[in-house]
């Protein structure tokens, strides 16, 4: 199986790197659904430091890795992303997605009422625009399909 895929399927959390409108930046890390190759579902309040950085500035950058393997097993994917709030119009087919991960983990269903206004979440997508794996000595080698 491939590094990056495994790395998806097997990690419930990722990193997610943002910044402001002055290109302060932050990271934070979000429990996550992924739906489809390189997309990227995550729910959070609108006005938490990382969603108001996307809504100032929507580019992004996502690192999945194992935290638990030992020094020098280190494996990682890197992503560079562009990320919204997902869409009144797309809710539907997002929440549902999001849900089966979040049920096959063990926690609760998600409905669209969870994430449309006046509901305190809102639900987020990351779409990658570039991918890359930890390879030996490092270095970020090219992901390949």
């Amino acid at each position: 199986m491939e590094v990056a895929r495994r790395l998806v399927e097997q990690n419930s959390y990722l990193t997610l790197a943002t910044a402001d409108a002055d290109g302060r930046p932050w990271a934070s890390p979000v429990w996550f659904a992924s739906p489809s190759d390189g997309v990227f579902l995550w729910v959070s309040a609108p006005d938490s430091r990382h969603s108001r950085n996307i809504a100032a500035r929507a580019d992004i950058a996502i690192v999945i890795f194992d935290s638990t393997v030992p020094v020098g097993g280190a494996e990682a994917l890197y992503a560079d992303a562009v990320a919204e709030e997902v869409a009144e119009a797309e809710v539907a087919d997002a929440v549902a997605a999001y849900s089966r991960a979040s049920e096959a983990a063990g926690a609760r269903a998600w409905v669209p009422q969870d994430v449309l206004p006046p509901a305190p979440l809102r639900l987020y997508r990351a779409t990658a625009t570039a991918q890359s794996v930890l390879g030996a000595g490092d270095r970020r080698l090219p992901r390949s399909a």
